[in-house]
């Protein structure tokens, strides 16, 4: 049994976690900057980066002494490498750097996207390889076939804007709080999803791809027009998305053989994204894994226990990895039009 300590730190959540390769969670903190980030309607990169330089390291500590572990007795270091802001990148990278170093520890470079993607197996392990992928985030939007550690077929991405930041930035247009998912969860509770006639982008098009920058304008109309409850307003729009999820991941299933459908993400953690997703699998024959809520938002057990894994397969990496802004999971992936880089 391999004991792993992970470090996650590419947007807003400074994390850290302990997970063994028999899949507990020994220990894990997460601290959130909703706070400092709510006045801006979104993350500052520059609040986020300072931030983590100011918690992370106590947060390493606490880890470990409520865990009553000390870092020699740990296998490996992995952390988050990339993709994410540079900056909160760095900090962590750098942090699990110094620990790999002072205590001659293994470091795992861990792709924040590959946590995401593995992250059902910690909590699943009927899940086997392959299973396509539906990866939901604040910064991305892909249907991935997931073959094994470090083996990723990218099927479909965003064009414009992840599914994530379209919750977001149509929840600010309804002046609802940062962060701006749940608040529009929450609030599409109390509304009529066929109220407001909204379009689904690219939904029964040939291209595989998604696209949610139309139906964010789309809201912002609906806003502006003042004819509709918010309410109304917000349930429309993620059945939207909804919709869209259902249209692309299906023409995936029927492009793949995978045995089994899986969704992560911070999105995945939306109810009606689920509950959807779950009938899909159910339609066409196929199992279903999605983690539970709190695996799906950022945090350092995904981190660790992808770095468990590819630790498990003898992947580690030098004190000269680099901090990546753009990564992606599967580097030959043809580049889409729009936005397609963020694949």
């Amino acid at each position: 049994m391999a004991l792993i300590l992970g470090l996650e730190s590419s947007c807003d959540d400074s994390a850290v976690a302990l997970v063994t390769s028999d899949r507990q969670v020994i220990a894990q903190r997460v601290v959130g900057q909703n706070q400092a980030h709510a006045p801006f309607g979104g993350v500052v990169p520059e609040i986020a980066a300072r931030a983590h330089v100011e918690v992370l390291p106590g947060l390493v500590t606490q880890v470990l002494d409520e865990a009553g572990i000390a870092l020699a007795e740990v296998d490996a270091i992995a952390a988050t490498a990339g993709p994410g802001l540079i900056g909160g990148v760095m900090v962590g990278l750098l942090t699990a750097k110094g620990l790999a170093l002072a205590s001659g520890k293994p470091l795992v470079a861990v792709n924040h996207l590959e946590g995401h993607a593995l992250s059902p197996r910690l909590v699943d392990p009927a899940l086997g390889f392959p299973y396509l992928l539906l990866l939901a985030s604040g910064g991305h939007c892909q249907l991935l076939e997931v073959r094994g550690v470090g083996d990723y077929r990218r099927l479909a991405t965003t064009i414009d804007d992840a599914a994530g930041e379209a919750f977001d930035k149509a929840a600010k247009l309804l002046g609802l709080p940062y962060p701006g998912g749940p608040a529009i969860e929450v609030l599409a509770r109390q509304g009529d999803p066929t109220a407001v006639p909204l379009p689904r982008p690219l939904v029964g098009s040939p291209e595989p791809h998604f696209s949610f920058a139309g139906l964010k304008s789309a809201v912002q109309r609906a806003v502006a027009a003042g004819s509709h409850r918010p309410a109304d307003i917000a349930a429309s729009f993620q059945q939207a998305v909804v919709d869209c999820f259902i249209d692309r991941t299906r023409r995936a299933l029927q492009a793949s053989d995978a045995p089994s459908l899986v969704v992560a993400g911070g999105v995945a953690a939306n109810s009606a994204v689920r509950a959807a997703l779950q009938q899909l699998g159910a339609d066409e024959g196929r199992a279903f894994s999605v983690p539970p809520g709190w695996l799906c938002t950022d945090n350092a057990a995904m981190i660790a226990w992808a770095g468990a894994e590819r630790f498990a397969a003898g992947l580690i990496d030098g004190l000269d990895a680099p901090a990546r802004a753009r990564w992606p999971l599967d580097e030959r992936a043809e580049a889409v039009r729009g936005a397609g880089v963020k694949a």
